[in-house]
């Protein structure tokens, strides 16, 4: 066990000075092969990794997601989303905010990427907000917790992730999302609502929406809705595999674009294809580098130290999966969510399998606590984002603003623990 966590230490201190993760892992998972069997057997190890996971059609999901969600980024769909939400709760106090949580939501549905959803709608929600004198923690950190929706809310790229390592049924934990998905929005609202009945001066009630301007932005509800539900239909009746779904929300996500007007010139078509190109072949750096290094941390005997470690704990299935949530929450303060998935969740397979863990419950479980990562200091990728897009924002007020939200993430993790069918009746219907 000694020379795994050398490694995770080399690991992190190479990504503090900057190093992405994804060449980070694949660096020291290569020199970590190369002390065990040398160095012609490492590369030979890595290659041979790097191309098995390659060839591995489960994968094949990931792109078609990230191109569905490229389209309806494309679409410009989000301002449209956020005035229908508006249309129902702009009158409140605290309704910019409470839309804000709603409009992500939908973004979330099929977008699939919490940077995404996070960056567009601090574009979309954050001016209006600041329009009515909203406190720029509530607006900015409504924005950034929202944003975390992506990963939870089908289709999202971490389940698939989780479901591959796993060896879970993705269809299954796409369903297994759509409840916590739901639970999580409501909590969400329920922080709003809890800051603006606290501090009434940060969200003053908004005038209502021209009737005509909330007509027409309900109508582009419906095709994303329609879109949504045929791809979680079509899964959770057996239609049509994940991959199929996520070929048919491509395809549905393209002509919602050419009927909003976009995508009718080549130069559109190209620079949709090359972000999506670019964010497939980012993600896939981090994963084939995480396998790599996950590989290696097999390899060194660390996983089977570790069940030796939980039998002479004499640690509960409960017990065990708290002390992974509690190191996958001290993790997110330092790596995204994919990295925290393929790091973390490899070494205490055997253990998780041994305890007899439901791994669809755990998979809903393990991606809550990831999203705590996006949001909580020293990194908060999401804060980040906020911040990037609006540079005059300081970033504590912006980590303030997400305070109450990490609590309505924590009930909801709570509860899944305390009512475990929140994550498992729809599956075991399927």
């Amino acid at each position: 066990m000694t020379l795994a966590l050398t490694g995770f230490a080399v690991l992190i201190l190479l990504c503090f000075f900057g190093i992405r993760v994804g060449f980070a892992t694949m660096f020291v998972g290569i020199v970590g092969f190369a002390y065990l069997r040398g160095w012609p057997a490492a590369f030979s190890l890595a290659g041979q990794q790097i191309m098995d996971d390659a060839m591995n059609y489960n994968l094949s999901v990931i792109p078609l997601f990230i191109l569905m969600g490229t389209f309806i980024y494309r679409a410009d769909l989000s301002r449209d989303l956020y005035n229908a939400a508006y249309a129902g709760f702009g009158r409140f106090r605290g309704g910019l905010a409470l839309s804000t949580v709603i409009a992500c939501a939908g973004f979330s549905a099929v977008c699939g990427s919490s940077l995404a959803t996070a960056a567009t709608m601090t574009k979309v929600a954050i001016p209006p907000m600041r329009r009515y004198r909203y406190s720029d923690s509530l607006a900015a950190g409504s924005v950034a917790s929202s944003g975390t929706l992506g990963i939870m809310i089908p289709p999202s790229v971490p389940l698939v992730i989780y479901a591959i390592v796993a060896e879970q049924d993705i269809g299954k934990l796409f369903i297994a999302g759509v409840l916590p998905g739901l639970l999580l929005v409501g909590l969400f609202l329920g922080a709003v609502w809890f800051t603006v009945w606290q501090h009434p001066e940060h969200g003053p009630a908004g005038d209502p929406l021209d009737p005509e301007v909330a007509r027409q932005s309900l109508r582009v509800v419906w095709p994303v809705l329609g879109l949504f539900t045929l791809v979680l239909g079509g899964i959770y009746g057996s239609i049509f595999t994940p991959t199929e779904a996520a070929g048919i929300g491509a395809f549905g996500a393209a002509l919602i674009s050419l009927t909003r007007g976009h995508l009718r010139t080549l130069d559109e078509w190209i620079s949709t294809l090359a972000e999506a190109a670019r964010t497939t072949a980012t993600l896939f750096i981090v994963i084939f580098g995480a396998l790599v290094f996950a590989q290696f941390i097999n390899l060194s005997g660390m996983p089977y130290d570790l069940l030796d470690l939980v039998d002479s704990l004499h640690l509960s299935p409960t017990g065990l999966v708290i002390a992974v949530v509690l190191i996958a929450i001290l993790m997110g303060m330092i790596f995204e969510s994919i990295g925290i998935l393929l790091l973390l969740v490899p070494v205490f397979l055997p253990a998780l399998y041994d305890s007899g863990i439901d791994m669809i419950w755990f998979g809903i479980v393990v991606v809550l606590v990831t999203e705590l990562g996006l949001i909580t200091p020293p990194i908060g990728m999401n804060v980040f984002v906020v911040k990037a897009v609006m540079p005059d924002i300081q970033l504590v007020r912006i980590f303030s603003g997400v305070t109450p939200f990490i609590a309505a993430i924590l009930v909801a993790l709570f509860l899944i623990f305390l009512l475990p069918g929140i994550a498992t009746f729809l599956p075991k219907l399927m």
